[in-house]
């Protein structure tokens, strides 16, 4: 079969290491990057760490409006399709990377695969739920990670070609623990050991671009008396810049530039608390047993949540410390995304369905 996977965040870049892995054993596959993820910290080096092979075009899209960068995707994604010709065309997660593949093969006459399909925040306002909903409702294979995401799509009158298949996330992050635990020196480099650490990630719009917002969640995690580690995005050091914090951000955290997939996982792992706002990140740090604080009021990874080890708290201040200073604990030993081997029923499923 004729594979083209689109992908140009971050964390599709790690979902498709997954997939490509197993899906080349026996099928042909053109990779597409987008160029949502423009700097090479964010883009290259995880191509580079996780052994994917280098993308057969990059469409260099960059930062733009949504609609823009949205509208642009597409049109380079089409004339690849026809000059491919490809009988799946394989789409991640919830980014505009997603719609615009997702919108292309709407219109054209090629079947839609979705990684990661039935996920629901139930906040219209994010641009990835929208972008989740559409993509649903496009596809033609739906891989979910959950049960609760099979439940979600047939709430929406979704139950043909439906797989739940688990998480493809386990996967990598099981194959990046072993890898880093015998490569890392991130510990060393930043001068910590396990357990003696905040990891704090801050990078959604309704974060970063509140000041107010922003600014609770900074002097919050400075008021802590552990260390912060803050690996810090691009677009978020552009609105402490923007916003006159970075200074304060600076002195009270350890900021750091972004770091690999596998330095990422060992930070994670060391860590007393993870404080976020990313879903992906929820969902690592539940895989690691370790504590949650989410910057949000809603999550796409409710069972995160049900165990008890993550907790939401937007962005109050008082409830940020509260929950740093009695981290929740998961109480559960249940495993709703999966066994770690999503990869290889995603292929056994493409398998079946070209025969």
């Amino acid at each position: 079969m004729d594979v083209l996977s689109v992908v140009g965040a971050r964390p599709q870049f790690i979902k498709a290491f997954v997939v490509s892995r197993e899906l080349r054993r026996d099928h042909d596959e053109i990779l597409v990057h987008t160029g949502q993820h423009y700097d090479e910290e964010l883009s290259d080096v995880f191509f580079e760490e996780l052994g994917i092979p280098e993308p057969d075009h990059n469409l260099g899209i960059g930062s733009k409006s949504h609609t823009t960068q949205t509208a642009q995707m597409m049109t380079g994604l089409e004339a690849l399709v026809d000059e491919y010709d490809p009988d799946v065309l394989f789409c991640y997660g919830d980014t505009n990377s997603t719609l615009a593949a997702a919108i292309v093969t709407a219109k054209q006459d090629v079947k839609l695969a979705h990684v990661e399909a039935g996920l629901r925040s139930f906040n219209r306002e994010m641009p990835e739920e929208m972008n989740r909903i559409l993509t649903d409702h496009a596809s033609d294979i739906l891989f979910t990670p959950s049960e609760r995401a099979v439940d979600n799509l047939e709430a929406e009158g979704i139950t043909d070609g439906v797989y739940n298949v688990g998480d493809v996330m386990y996967d990598s992050l099981l194959w990046a623990r072993e890898e880093g635990s015998e490569h890392s020196t991130i510990h060393e480099d930043l001068g910590v050991g396990d357990t003696e650490y905040l990891l704090a990630t801050v990078h959604r719009p309704r974060n970063t671009d509140d000041r107010g917002r922003l600014e609770t969640i900074l002097a919050s995690l400075a008021a802590d008396p552990r260390p912060v580690i803050f690996p810090a995005h691009p677009r978020t050091i552009d609105r402490l810049e923007r916003y006159d914090l970075l200074e304060m951000a600076e002195e009270n955290l350890t900021l750091i530039d972004p770091v690999g997939y596998l330095d990422f996982v060992i930070l994670q792992a060391g860590a007393e608390v993870i404080v976020t706002d990313s879903g992906g990140i929820q969902k690592e740090a539940f895989f690691l047993d370790v504590p949650c604080v989410t910057l949000r009021e809603e999550t796409e990874w409710p069972e995160t949540v049900e165990s008890g080890g993550n907790v939401l708290v937007g962005a109050d201040a008082d409830t940020i410390s509260r929950s740093l200073a009695n981290p929740p604990q998961s109480s559960s030993d249940a495993k709703p995304y999966g066994d770690g081997k999503a990869g290889k029923k995603i292929v056994r499923a493409l398998s079946e369905l070209s025969e």
